[in-house]
């Protein structure tokens, strides 16, 4: 598998948020959205077998891991392998993704954050991937304008999600402006800001 970093950390968003973490960012990635904060894992990364990545995974301690990217789903068959090795071994799994690969075979053994891309990203989520998010997935979108937080609120209105919903601001957005407007709607999601950038961690 080809990997960009594995290191130790606070998960700074999503459902996990605030929880002491094991991040296993996969290299390489479908999408190059404007803001992307990691552009690094776009690259090609250092091919590591999967005997490799777990010995690393154990010498880190700890039962949550988020595996990131990137775009992990793009490395298919192998990332279902460790994903449900790691799952066996007791690990708890969160897989985020861009939304536009089907993550059904992975839900047995992790939960899943899709991240639907808003138009400021330059880029496109499938959102038909909607119907499949579970009650113990999530969905994020991050929000660097106007435009995109009234996006957001349309694709809540026109797909059903079971999942928590989050609204995470491109860091130097005002929260406030994502804050009064989910105040305004009433909307059903969760004003969420990256802890790990306030605090100054991976």
């Amino acid at each position: 598998m080809m990997i960009a970093e594995i290191f130790r950390s606070i998960q700074g968003e999503g459902k996990s948020q605030g929880y002491p973490c094991t991040f296993l960012r996969l290299a390489g990635c479908n999408l190059s959205c404007n803001w992307c904060d990691t552009t690094y894992a776009r690259g090609e990364g250092t091919d590591k077998r999967e005997a490799e990545i777990i010995s690393e995974i154990e010498s880190l301690k700890g039962k949550r891991i988020c595996i990131t990217g990137g775009e992990p789903l793009l490395q298919g068959e192998k990332l279902l392998s460790l994903v449900r090795d790691l799952s066996v071994m007791g690990y708890d799994i969160e897989i985020e993704t861009n939304g536009t690969f089907d993550f059904q075979q992975f839900q047995p053994y992790a939960s899943v954050c899709m991240d639907i891309k808003c138009p400021s990203s330059g880029e496109e989520s499938d959102l038909s991937n909607l119907s499949c998010i579970g009650k113990k997935d999530s969905v994020r979108f991050v929000v660097g304008d106007h435009e995109d937080i009234r996006f957001a609120a349309s694709v809540m209105e026109r797909f059903p999600i079971r999942g928590e919903i989050f609204f995470s601001p491109v860091y130097g957005f005002p929260p406030l402006a994502v804050a009064e407007f989910l105040v305004a709607r009433d909307l059903p999601a969760r004003l969420q800001l990256q802890i790990h950038k306030i605090i100054g961690v991976p």
